[in-house]
């Protein structure tokens, strides 16, 4: 007889057991999760989205669980969903109004007509800390955006505080962003603004990071790189020589060559020096060099 019961009840519990494992989760595929978000960065991460796929329309409370399980949040409390996608969210506020430490979260999910909880395996992270710049260095203060293939660009080597975008401002706007999040990296910039090349000058970059949460380097902290644009100049704006002997002026260029006319005469001339002979008639000459379209001038004052 207790060899029938034995045999009755373990064929119950097997009966059950296999019922269990053909009982369809409440869930259809398509849950999608945030996966950081931060309440205080005014971008479009401020928030968390839950967006789950119910088999068919129930009452559902969903609930944000911290680290150890303890639910903080509700955003959904026995609320009747239809049957297909809905999407709940998370502002990263406690009950009490006050903001959720940063950290990871989960969202739970109950289906009352269901009798199913279900915690969602996605993490949840909540980062309201925006990314520090570590440490920035120019390869290069000087640099002509010409297309030569000399000093066309300046790059920028970075550390970061954690991983994120690198973006670059000119007098308040950016004009630059990485397309990846490495924490250390390196980015190039070709003197560009709003599509076009500035001019030869000085200029001061400032230098943020954006991460995933959508947290940005306050303009207070972000670094700034000084660098020159720069095509071809001469060293001095006058020269004086005497009628038709040698003199010479320095030329600031990056050009392994480059055109000079002087009067009526013309040339070409590679390096930091440009050495000439002055006309035998007295007067005042203009002195041109010029390098992939662009010019420097200079009077010569011969006596």
């Amino acid at each position: 007889m207790a060899l029938v019961f034995l045999l009755v009840a373990t064929a119950a519990a097997f009966a059950i057991t296999e019922r269990l494992k053909l009982t369809k989760s409440a869930l259809m595929p398509g849950t999608q999760v945030s996966k950081v978000f931060s309440p205080t960065s005014g971008g479009a991460r401020t928030k968390a989205n839950v967006k789950v796929r119910l088999r068919r329309a129930d009452t559902v409370t969903v609930s944000i669980l911290d680290a150890r399980q303890h639910a903080v949040a509700v955003l959904a409390d026995a609320l009747h969903v239809p049957r297909g996608f809905v999407t709940f969210r998370w502002d990263g506020r406690l009950p009490g109004g006050a903001l959720a430490p940063d950290g990871a979260y989960r969202a739970r999910v109950h289906l009352a007509k269901q009798h199913q909880t279900i915690v969602l395996p996605n993490v949840i992270r909540l980062d309201t800390k925006p990314p520090e710049i570590v440490s920035v260095t120019a390869n290069r203060e000087a640099f002509s955006p010409d297309g030569d293939k000399q000093a066309d660009f300046v790059r920028l080597s970075y550390v970061l505080s954690k991983p994120a975008r690198l973006t670059l401002f000119y007098r308040g706007q950016r004009i630059q962003k990485t397309y990846k999040s490495p924490q250390r990296g390196a980015t190039t910039w070709r003197g560009v603004v709003g599509g076009r090349v500035l001019k030869p000058g000085s200029y001061t970059l400032e230098v943020g990071a954006l991460d995933a949460a959508g947290n940005s380097t306050p303009r207070s902290q972000r670094q700034r790189v000084h660098v020159t644009i720069r095509y071809i100049d001469l060293a001095a704006p006058r020269i004086v020589a005497r009628a038709g002997e040698k003199f010479e002026i320095g030329v600031s260029t990056d050009a392994k060559r480059y055109r000079w006319q002087l009067g009526a005469r013309k040339g070409r001339n590679g390096g930091t020096v440009l050495r000439l002979t002055a006309p035998t008639k007295r007067g005042t000459y203009t002195l041109t060099v010029t390098e992939r379209g662009h010019h420097s001038r200079a009077r010569v004052v011969v006596k």
